[in-house]
């Protein structure tokens, strides 16, 4: 039998059934996680919405009443707690989505496969992976949130448009926007993409 579906879960969560909890917090421990890692760009500061966004959800869980996927609920309960947080912030954390460290997060340009061992092929690589974290955190925010969501979360635009509270139509014409200001930003380096053959989706 296949897995239960996240709306069954909380269903049953809703019933008393902890371990139905247990289950969704295991499916989205990591994709909410790097949800929130995207948005705080600090692990511990990420590990505490995760915390709260899950304390809400327990909250709220009685208010959810299937007329939408629980994960655009997660997610729209996750993206309000972001941007609540980003409004209490006196001063706005600038940290690349290239940063590394220890414990920091793979950043976006290291999705890209693996080069090999060439060392010429390495320095394009990472040439890559720094220009591209510095595109993507270039984007206007809301051009930058939907192009996340879409690539790295792999929301479908319906389910971005409900998280976000705005018309698919309006999320198509963000992504379609950043992804425009992305080629045009990175186009110098055509030659070098052609080469590396990135996968569709690793970003």
């Amino acid at each position: 039998m296949s897995d239960p579906p996240d709306e069954e879960l909380l269903c049953a969560y809703q019933a008393g059934d902890t371990q139905a909890f247990e289950m969704l917090l295991f499916r989205y421990r990591r994709p909410l996680f790097n949800f929130l890692l995207r948005s705080a760009r600090d692990r511990e500061r990420a590990e505490e919405l995760y915390q709260d966004v899950w304390m809400r959800v327990i909250e709220r869980c009685d208010e959810f009443r299937g007329d939408a996927k629980f994960s655009t609920w997660l997610y729209t309960i996750a993206r309000n707690h972001c941007v609540d947080h980003q409004r209490k912030m006196v001063f706005r954390r600038h940290a690349s989505l290239d940063a590394t460290g220890p414990g920091s997060a793979r950043s976006l340009g290291e999705r890209v496969p693996n080069p090999g061992p060439s060392t010429d092929r390495l320095a394009m690589r990472r040439t890559l992976q720094r220009r591209i974290a510095e595109a993507v955190e270039e984007l206007p925010e809301d051009q930058r949130e939907v192009f996340l969501m879409r690539q790295v979360q792999g929301l479908a635009f319906k389910e971005i448009a409900e998280v976000v509270g705005v018309s698919a139509n309006t999320v198509k014409s963000r992504m379609r926007y950043a992804l425009e200001r992305l080629q045009n930003g990175l186009s110098d380096l055509e030659e070098h993409v052609r080469e590396v053959e990135p996968q569709k989706h690793e970003l």
